[in-house]
């Protein structure tokens, strides 16, 4: 099965701690104690554990603050993604390679989509129409299940709004949750941890946007979308 997204050579270490929203500290094998910017403002506490195993993605630009993106981290023995810019990507390169079928043939994919005031990450032309798309980065499994989000998410729930609204107006809506690790088994909503989403998520449903997830292989190298995933509306 064919990597859609790469890492270059990476760095690894282990966290010392996370600092703000979006930076870390860690502790390089090599004993250096270095900074590296977090791509992702979820709350992450299954992976962002103090001596937890990490990679860092070297980013030697000269006006950054910090060095490193953080890219990978464990959770007990599954590596998981944390870079929450990456679900776009790899749900654009499965559906480029006919790997997500529910889409049909792929003509063009346009991203970051001007709707209704916001942006959706994918508008994707196939031979079965148009597909307004809106990606979701999840990280935490519990006992199995994909759980989104993991922190309270007013912009997420925006814009489950405006793919309704683009539902009700006769148009193909997707919300696509993509879940950056191997082990999920189903995916819900986090209803306690945002129950405003949860039940948001619920009514776009029955208004005709369309849900689904996808599991994703991750390991030292890269990642790809592997399978789908049943999603489970009620949370365990």
């Amino acid at each position: 099965m064919p990597i859609e997204v790469v890492w270059g050579p990476l760095v690894s270490g282990r966290l010392i701690r996370r600092l703000n929203r979006f930076a870390v500290s860690v502790a390089l094998d090599d004993g250096t104690e270095t900074l590296a910017h977090l791509p992702n403002s979820g709350r992450l506490e299954e992976v962002l554990k103090p001596h937890n195993r990490c990679w860092l993605n070297p980013k030697p630009a000269l006006k950054r603050v910090t060095p490193y993106d953080l890219l990978l981290c464990t959770d007990g023995a599954t590596l998981v993604s944390i870079d929450a810019r990456l679900p776009p990507i790899l749900l654009s390169e499965a559906i480029e390679s006919g790997r997500i079928p529910f889409f049909g043939r792929p003509r063009f994919i346009q991203k970051e989509v001007p709707a209704a005031g916001h942006r959706l990450d994918l508008l994707v032309e196939t031979n079965r129409g148009r597909f307004w798309v809106e990606t979701k980065s999840v990280t935490l499994v519990v006992n199995g299940v994909a759980l989104f989000p993991d922190a309270p998410t007013e912009r997420g729930r925006r814009h489950l709004l405006v793919l309704r609204d683009l539902a009700r107006s006769g148009e193909r809506a997707v919300v696509f949750f993509v879940v950056q690790r191997s082990d999920p088994q189903f995916l819900s909503p986090n209803a306690s941890a945002d129950p405003a989403f949860a039940q948001t998520l619920r009514q776009v449903a029955r208004s005709g946007v369309t849900v689904r997830a996808v599991a994703c292989d991750v390991t030292l190298s890269g990642a790809s979308v592997v399978r789908p995933l049943p999603v489970c509306f009620s949370s365990p």
